[in-house]
């Protein structure tokens, strides 16, 4: 240990408490500290995996004077741990309250928790969850994190290696700015585990919406900017299974936007691969532009990409099969910022490596639309909180309510419709026929106008196509809630379309439904909309 003077702001590490769970990274920085002079403290599976690497180390309960017991929930929990942790080391009364209680300094906490959300995540039974709820390490990180003046506290692995380095360019002595931000990820490390037990907690009990929720995230990564430059974004991960957690094979680094984009197609293939059929679907500005089941994967993607060639510039493609070289290749016809698959084989991967800004995601399969879970949206002074919309329909649960009723190519298209509107902006309309969208209406304010809007596009694609009339011709509309007028129903049937498919509920239904009989129409209710704002 160098003796030479501290410089204010400094302070020596003369004394390191070690208790962990993960042991990644341990020995080394065990090492480390033992070659500066550091004494170690610990107890049980640490201690002992020090001592296995030849450390000297001494027990937490030589420090305590108290032995551990009721299976070891009462080791750290005592007056010389946290007296050694909490004592203001300039306080003169703190000061001579440790020489009379025989308290000893602690200038460094080493500490991860239990692993509860892991042992949560592998399905554990009721009662080894609860014991894995740590109580003494938050109790010490808060400790050490309170006195970050005096402390050092390490709470992730990963700040190990470089705190070792700090020491080492200090003389063996911590300085305050790591100190301070060593103890700002302290306290987020022990709210997010509350948060994590709380959440469990409210789900044993079956309380969806609990008096206090908290939630936490994972910084997964940083963007250099959000939905516009002048915002700031970063990603924080608070579940596996999304886009995240998928393997990013090329492209320049993922945007805000990329990722908000990304996860509507991915949300949306994963609820088209239900069909059983090779799936695609196309999205711009978190809306889709084309959505399309085929006999393959270049068949899906290629209807997929006719319902609106001008939106899909740009846009973001998700596909529920390992991507084949037939479906990279006319993927690669136009720019597209990002492509996400189960899989791409090596020769596709070539392929894409000559588009070096376009991003190639691997996903772990795709969504299950069935999974839950919550959306949660800010708004000024708090926070919206929902369940995700799961709700689906078979085609019993359907109501004919007009004299004519759908065909069997209506029925199926009118179900693909369906699931493809639940992804749509309200006020959504989606045109099907043949398992492809033909036309889609987003985000308007009149529910007219989206299924004029869906209309007119379907009428520019067939111009620029070449054919002789719109592909809204014979098919079939899904509206993502009921009509309130006749108006919107009677502008889908001058398109073209034979069949329609909405909730229902309007106080004028019976208007609506006249004017469907009159038209020819099939329309069948669900009971059920698909709100998305």
């Amino acid at each position: 240990m160098n003796d030479s003077p501290i410089p204010s702001g400094l302070v020596a590490v003369k004394r390191a408490l070690i208790s962990v769970s993960d042991k990644t990274g341990l020995i080394e920085a065990a090492s480390a500290l033992a070659a500066m002079g550091v004494e170690l403290v610990s107890t049980g599976g640490t201690a002992r995996a020090m001592r296995e690497a030849g450390l000297a180390v001494r027990d937490v309960a030589e420090l305590t004077g108290f032995a551990e017991m009721m299976d070891g929930r009462v080791k750290t929990l005592h007056p010389k741990v946290h007296g050694g942790l909490l004592a203001l080391r300039d306080d003169p009364e703190h000061v001579a309250a440790m020489s009379a209680h025989g308290i000893e300094a602690i200038d460094l906490l080493v500490c991860n928790l239990y692993p509860f959300e892991a042992t949560v995540a592998a399905g554990a039974d009721y009662e080894t969850c609860v014991e894995n709820i740590d109580i003494g390490g938050p109790a010490m990180i808060r400790a050490a994190a309170k006195n970050h003046g005096h402390v050092a506290v390490v709470v992730e692995t990963d700040d190990l290696a470089a705190l070792i380095e700090t020491l080492k360019a200090n003389g063996g002595a911590s300085d305050l700015a790591t100190r301070r931000r060593l103890a700002g990820k302290a306290y987020a490390r022990t709210a997010a585990y509350d948060a994590a037990v709380s959440s469990w907690f409210a789900e044993q009990l079956g309380e969806p919406f609990p008096q206090r929720l908290a939630f936490a995230g994972e910084k997964a990564m940083e963007m250099r900017y959000g939905e516009n430059p002048h915002q700031r974004a970063a990603y924080y991960r608070a579940a596996g299974g999304g886009v995240a957690d998928a393997e990013v094979v090329q492209g320049k680094a993922l945007s805000y936007n990329n990722i908000n984009d990304t996860d509507a197609a991915f949300a949306l293939v994963g609820e088209l691969d239900q069909f059983g059929k090779p799936a695609c679907a196309i999205i711009k500005h978190a809306n889709p532009c084309g959505a399309a089941l085929g006999d393959n994967l270049a068949e899906a993607y290629r209807a997929a990409y006719a319902c609106d060639t001008t939106s899909a510039f740009g846009g973001i493609v998700a596909l529920n099969r390992p991507l084949d070289v037939e479906t990279a290749q006319e993927v690669l016809k136009i720019f597209t910022e990002v492509v996400i698959a189960p899989d791409a084989s090596d020769e596709v991967r070539a392929l894409f490596a000559a588009k070096k800004n376009l991003r190639l995601l691997i996903a772990d399969g795709v969504p299950d639309p069935q999974r839950g879970g919550r959306v949660i949206r800010q708004v000024l002074g708090g926070y919206l909180v929902q369940d995700a919309d799961t709700g689906h329909l078979s085609p019993d649960a359907l109501k004919v309510v007009t004299k004519r009723a759908p065909s069997e190519v209506e029925l199926s298209d009118l179900l693909f419709a369906w699931r493809v509107a639940k992804h749509v902006k309200s006020n959504a309309i989606v045109y099907a026929k043949g398992g492809a969208t033909v036309g889609v209406g987003a985000g308007q304010m009149s529910r007219l106008d989206s299924t004029r809007i869906a209309a007119r596009k379907a009428q520019d694609m067939a111009e620029g196509l070449g054919l002789a009339e719109p592909t809204t011709r014979g098919s079939v509309v899904a509206s993502d809630a009921f009509f309130p007028f006749a108006d919107g129903l009677l502008a889908a049937a001058e398109a073209g379309a034979t069949a329609i498919i909405q909730p229902g509920g309007s106080i004028r239904d019976d208007e609506v439904i006249a004017a469907a009989d009159e038209a020819g129409l099939a329309m069948v209710f669900t009971g059920m909309r698909h709100f998305r704002h």
